[in-house]
């Protein structure tokens, strides 16, 4: 039988070529100032307020929020905690993924991709500390640099973690590429636009970020220095920090610096003020 040899007319050949390729997914382009995304990740069912140090008349809600940032520098991306449901709980049914007391109405990874980027973006990732309701989806950005201090990163990895399920959500971290922090400042970028800092008490070496936004202004985010505003607003301590004396110093320099600096503070878990939030796709900047 013989061969049909079929001839494309060369016109034709580079035009597919010109062709974006499905294969090769688009790169987000950087943008000239800084940008931060707000994911929703969910809410904490928190039952137990006295924990707190607060009792249930004394705060607006008992629900906390669950936000995960992501920031956009010109110079690379910054993931700043990462949601406390992992996106593997989400079940092929739409019915929301669940941890605990916590429940989440979309996967972290689907929000990032409507956004224009997925994890392989990511050029840093940062966590205000471990606990699991800020790590869930630590191991889907185990491909970024890890910017960590010392002591969280040893309590993460210490022979006995308090619980294996909490540790499968950020084990890949052990052979990421990682940075420790070791100054009370850490310049992400170099231009003092993406600065986190040192807040110890929380949990061992617990920290905060800091973003300079062109239209938006300055932003403090507290990670879990504080849960409620009525516990800052009435200077309650939670019962189980790691050591209070340092949460007490931390939260006491942290006034101090967002007196100094006019920031607007953000507190993570405070479920009200973070439903008025813009949401992604929307961004500040």
């Amino acid at each position: 039988m013989a061969k049909c040899r079929v001839f494309v007319p060369w016109s034709l050949l580079i035009a597919a070529l010109a062709l974006p390729s499905a294969a090769q997914p688009h790169k987000p382009q950087p943008p000239k100032t800084l940008r931060l995304y707000v994911f929703d990740c969910g809410m904490l069912d928190n039952a137990d307020i006295s924990r707190y140090a607060l009792t249930r008349e004394e705060i607006s809600t008992h629900l906390m929020s669950v936000p995960a940032f992501l920031i956009v520098h010109p110079k690379g991306t910054l993931m700043w905690d990462v949601g406390a449901v992992p996106d593997a709980n989400f079940k092929a049914d739409g019915l929301p993924g669940t941890l605990n007391y916590a429940t989440s109405l979309k996967p972290l990874v689907v929000q990032l991709r409507e956004v224009g980027y997925t994890p392989a973006d990511v050029t840093y990732l940062a966590l205000s500390h471990f606990h699991w309701d800020h790590v869930g989806n630590a191991n889907a950005f185990a491909g970024s640099t890890w910017l960590v201090r010392q002591r969280e990163r040893d309590i993460m990895f210490a022979d006995a973690p308090s619980t294996r399920t909490i540790f499968a959500n950020y084990s890949a971290l052990k052979t990421s590429r990682t940075v420790i922090i070791r100054e009370d400042e850490y310049d992400v970028f170099g231009d003092r636009s993406v600065i986190i800092k040192s807040a110890p008490g929380h949990s061992p070496d617990h920290q905060v970020l800091f973003l300079k936004l062109a239209k938006t202004g300055p932003v403090l985010l507290s990670g879990d220095l504080w849960h409620y505003p009525e516990e800052r607003k009435l200077n309650r301590l939670p019962i189980a920090e790691f050591n209070k004396d340092q949460t007490t110093a931390s939260r006491q320099r942290i006034d101090e610096f967002l007196k100094k600096t006019g920031a607007q503070l953000w507190i993570q878990h405070d479920y009200l003020a973070t439903m008025k939030l813009k949401k992604a796709p929307a961004f500040y900047e």
